[in-house]
């Protein structure tokens, strides 16, 4: 918000500057509007285990009080689905499993016959290309031969 700067001997009143004196009020520009536009994709919040177990033993100490659980869920954010979830993962024992997982799919295993297959198939389109190639020339060769009226066989004499 920009007020005016005003002469140091003046003072002003809750109408504005120039009210008391019969002026007319100077409006002053209201604060900037507040963007309501969300973020273009929003982000995942991720928990570290240890956050996790700490979450779990805070809810679990005040689950006698009235109230306390489900102020703790409010202030992290949280699902008690989540949490039932997360108990699940503790009870388990796996305690590697409260770590984040990367979601989407996951890498598939490298086989290691994939380079030498890889190499075959290389060598056979090779091949096949040679063969389409020399097949080619003995097709030329055919024509050839039958044009100039040369004999197909071996029957030239010695």
């Amino acid at each position: 918000m920009v007020m005016p700067r005003l002469p140091d001997k003046t003072t002003v009143s809750a109408a504005g500057p120039g009210a008391d004196d019969g002026g007319t009020p100077v409006a002053v520009a209201g604060p900037a509007a507040v963007s309501t536009e969300t973020r273009a994709r929003p982000r995942r919040r991720r928990f570290s285990a240890r956050e996790k177990v700490h979450i779990l033993n805070e809810l679990d100490t005040a689950a006698g009080e009235s109230g306390a659980s489900g102020r703790i869920l409010r202030r992290e954010g949280l699902y008690s689905s989540t949490i039932t979830e997360w108990r699940r993962q503790r009870e388990a024992g796996v305690l590697e499993a409260l770590k984040p997982v990367r979601r989407g799919p996951k890498p598939k295993d490298i086989n290691p016959l994939a380079a030498d297959l890889l190499a075959a198939q290389r060598e056979c389109a090779r091949l096949s290309k040679r063969l389409q190639h020399a097949e080619a020339i003995i097709a030329v060769q055919k024509k050839l031969n039958h044009l100039l009226g040369s004999p197909e066989t071996g029957d030239e004499p010695t």
